[in-house]
């Protein structure tokens, strides 16, 4: 599968002469409601001979229109467009979500795109999705002006999971709440930190327990803790783990950033300046402070030993 095409704006963009059928949405975690719509773009272009994509933004728009309680987002912008990626799209537009753009009317909205995308034959968004100045614009809005500018439009209906609709502040609320397994479940995929390896202090090591410590500050940030996870080293292999994500009180007197480090319960092992991805898997206790090296010790062994039977599990399916 072929890189996807990225531009950082609709007027950037600079596509093949052939039909372009355009997810919209800000897709923030691209869960299972968002795959939903963005698969069935990749769906009607394979059949068509036409090119599917993305039309995504950046910053949130809260961050613009409440920066004192900005949404914390699942993942910055270069995440999504890996998992995108991974989806099989031709193209990916990353549009600046600016005070300009937010003034566009929602009547000119899909003009706006036509202009840009003179080749724009079909839109795919969610039945919820707003759009336009004050967020006027709905879906029967898009087909109207759809109609009047030979734009097929095409919304998925929400999708919902265990009786509750599928949707990224939904997510945001089990990530905080540590239940990364239902999370994982709406994602469609395990949650996952990507990253550099970066040298720590390595009390690991002199403790029998040494550790990947990765460079990665999410914006939205999951409950501290210890987690059950597997970690896809840089030549592919994946190699089960346990990982703690926290400010290490026992062995931290100053105020720090919570760190994400990984004891592997394998091989092979990573290098300084290698870059891995740890997927979340499976919640195991929450971080605390113990008294002393000795004791911390004897609980890194109990993780462990708790990681190891929950990889044991059968699995279900």
């Amino acid at each position: 599968m072929s890189a996807p095409l990225q531009f950082d704006s609709l007027a950037a963009a600079a596509l093949p002469a052939r039909p372009l059928h355009l997810a919209i949405g800000m897709f923030d975690g691209v869960h299972l409601g968002h795959r939903s719509v963005i698969e069935a773009a990749i769906s009607s272009a394979r059949r068509s001979g036409g090119l599917a994509g993305v039309l995504t933004f950046w910053p949130h728009p809260s961050a613009l229109f409440r920066p004192e309680n900005a949404t914390k987002l699942l993942m910055p912008p270069a995440m999504k467009r890996l998992v995108l990626g991974q989806l099989g799209v031709d193209f990916i537009i990353e549009e600046r979500f600016s005070r300009e753009f937010a003034a566009i009317e929602a009547a000119d909205f899909l003009p706006h795109l036509k202009r840009a995308l003179p080749q724009l034959a079909a839109v795919y968004v969610g039945e919820n999705w707003r759009f336009g100045r004050g967020r006027t614009g709905d879906v029967a809005l898009l087909v109207a002006e759809g109609r009047k500018h030979g734009i097929e439009v095409y919304s998925a209906p929400r999708l919902n999971h265990n009786g509750a609709p599928i949707s990224s502040s939904r997510i945001r609320e089990l990530l905080a709440a540590g239940d990364v397994a239902a999370a994982n479940a709406l994602l469609g995929y395990a949650y996952f930190a990507a990253g550099i390896v970066q040298k720590g202090r390595q009390l690991g090591r002199t403790i029998g327990f040494p550790t990947l410590n990765l460079a990665w500050e999410p914006e939205l940030q999951p409950r501290l803790g210890v987690y059950a996870v597997t970690v896809t080293m840089t030549n592919g292999a994946v190699v089960p783990g346990v990982a703690n994500y926290g400010l290490r009180p026992t062995v931290e007197t100053a105020p720090v950033k919570p760190l994400l480090e990984v004891n592997l319960l394998g091989e092979p092992a990573a290098n300084y300046g290698d870059f891995i991805t740890v997927n979340w898997l499976h919640f195991l206790r929450a971080e605390a402070k113990f008294k002393g090296l000795e004791e911390l010790q004897m609980q890194i062994a109990l993780d462990r030993k708790k990681a190891l039977e929950f990889f044991r599990q059968p699995a279900k399916g």
